[in-house]
């Protein structure tokens, strides 16, 4: 593929990107949604998070692993408990990091 070629598809699909956004936000605007389904849409970032997360922690080297030995999970874990507690983000963020720093120090190869 030339490289003229390969520009032309990163901007087509660039484009293609900023218009599914962008039309998604502009009939979002428009057209009155139901309540039922304004509802269900607040659940859509916490879902993606956690589908983003979740096998990072459960599936670090590619298999399922809940073992003591897997040390994301367990810091995934403290985070989340933090998370739980304050409901703090950067807490959560700062503690669930040290957990895994710590681990890996202490026990990590």
């Amino acid at each position: 593929m030339s490289a003229s070629s390969t520009w032309l598809l990163f901007v087509a699909i660039g484009l293609g990107t900023f218009l599914l956004r962008f039309l998604f936000i502009y009939l979002f605007g428009k057209i009155e949604m139901p309540d039922q389904l304004r509802r269900a849409l607040r659940f859509v970032p916490a879902a993606a998070l956690a589908a983003l997360v979740f096998p990072a922690l459960t599936h670090p080297a590619g298999h399922l692993d809940l073992s003591l030995h897997n040390f994301r999970l367990l810091a995934g874990l403290g985070g989340a408990l933090v998370a739980w507690k304050t409901r703090n983000v950067l807490l959560t963020i700062l503690v669930g990091m040290a957990l895994l720093w710590i681990f890996e120090m202490a026990f990590g190869i």
